[in-house]
């Protein structure tokens, strides 16, 4: 183990580590039932926001843009906590969510389970109650 990965796995230094887009993968999780919430993406001005703030900020891939969490939804995450895995290539956040954590106005992005059907797999709907209309959230 060379001495930068050994402080980056074992030292006190938060160095997270970007990728090639300058990237950070980040799973939200529920603070209080420890469900998953979402998976994004923070760029180094997101994960900074969200430290300084105490809320959650992301970098949306499609629309190239900065993003605070309930922004326009009004379904946002309070952070509580923030880790970082062993080579700090990805960040989780335990929050408080008000609301509904996926755009699509259910309470997780996680809301289909894949099921084994004839040596392939296909999709079923759990836990998918939409909290909010989002065509009238989104104005879409």
């Amino acid at each position: 183990m060379s001495a930068h990965s050994h402080e980056i796995e074992e030292g006190l230094a938060f160095l997270p580590k970007f990728d090639a887009n300058g990237l950070v993968t980040c799973v939200a999780t529920d603070v209080a039932t420890g469900d998953v919430l979402m998976v994004a993406h923070m760029n180094d001005e997101a994960l900074r926001k969200t430290i300084a703030t105490g809320e959650a900020w992301y970098f949306s891939r499609s629309r190239n843009a900065l993003w605070r969490k309930g922004e326009t939804s009004s379904q946002t995450q309070r952070v509580v906590e923030i880790r970082t895995d062993c080579d700090q290539d990805a960040v989780w956040l335990r929050v408080e969510q008000i609301g509904a954590a996926c755009h699509t106005g259910r309470r997780s992005c996680f809301y289909r389970k894949v099921e084994a059907e004839g040596g392939g797999a296909k999709l079923v709907f759990v836990d998918a109650d939409r909290l909010f209309d989002p065509n009238a959230v989104y104005k879409k």
